[in-house]
């Protein structure tokens, strides 16, 4: 599994002229480390004093990134999975029309399961950014910067994501699924560079930047 990797290893993998893991792998990982990067933020503010206010806020935010932490690992692996199916798929027989239409159905199926993982990876991505806020707002004052990093992370990686949804919907014959696929992202990305720019706002008033 990539997720088991030294970084070291991974970064390697990663620059390899090998086709996975990729671009969307890429994406899974940064939401991670968005994702931790929130909960990093939780627990140097949960149980510290002057943040006895805030402490069930912060417990529930801290449940909500682990979670997600969990899944964009999840499909950071998933990621690498949908593209050797896609291989697989281009590789099938073609000589007769059986086989020719066999391999259709089959390359389309495969299509959109690689459609599929990366929008979740941005809808995952989404929901940190969304975390990074309260985070910032209520988290540990010398924290605060960390959370920036976690919005700016999964706001960028919810485009790059994006990116393996459209090149995958090129080739996606169902125009009923590649519309259904359009209007996700459309809710996905609503509103979330305002929102990351509203963590920076407070970041760097906190940090007086």
């Amino acid at each position: 599994m990539f997720t088991e990797l030294r970084v070291s290893e991974f970064l390697e993998k990663l620059a390899s002229k090998e086709p996975v893991p990729g671009g969307g792998s890429g994406a899974a990982l940064g939401g991670a480390l968005g994702a931790a990067l929130v909960s990093m933020v939780c627990n140097l503010t949960i149980g510290k004093k002057g943040y006895e206010d805030v402490q069930e806020k912060m417990s529930a935010i801290l449940e909500k990134s682990e979670a997600l932490r969990v899944e964009l690992a999840k499909l950071l692996e998933e990621d690498t999975q949908v593209y050797g199916q896609v291989m697989e798929a281009y590789r099938l027989p073609r000589k007769t029309p059986e086989e020719k239409k066999a391999r259709t159905r089959a390359l389309q199926a495969a299509l959109k399961e690689a459609a599929e993982v990366p929008l979740s990876v941005a809808e995952r991505c989404a929901q940190v950014v969304e975390l990074a806020l309260p985070a910032a707002e209520m988290g540990n004052k010398w924290a605060v910067s960390d959370a920036g990093v976690a919005a700016l992370l999964a706001e960028a990686s919810i485009h790059a994501a994006l990116l393996n949804v459209y090149i995958n919907l090129a080739s996606i014959k169902d125009e009923a699924f590649v519309q259904s696929v359009r209007e996700r992202i459309a809710a996905i990305t609503e509103g979330k560079t305002e929102t990351k720019d509203r963590v920076l706002a407070i970041v760097r008033e906190k940090i007086g930047a």
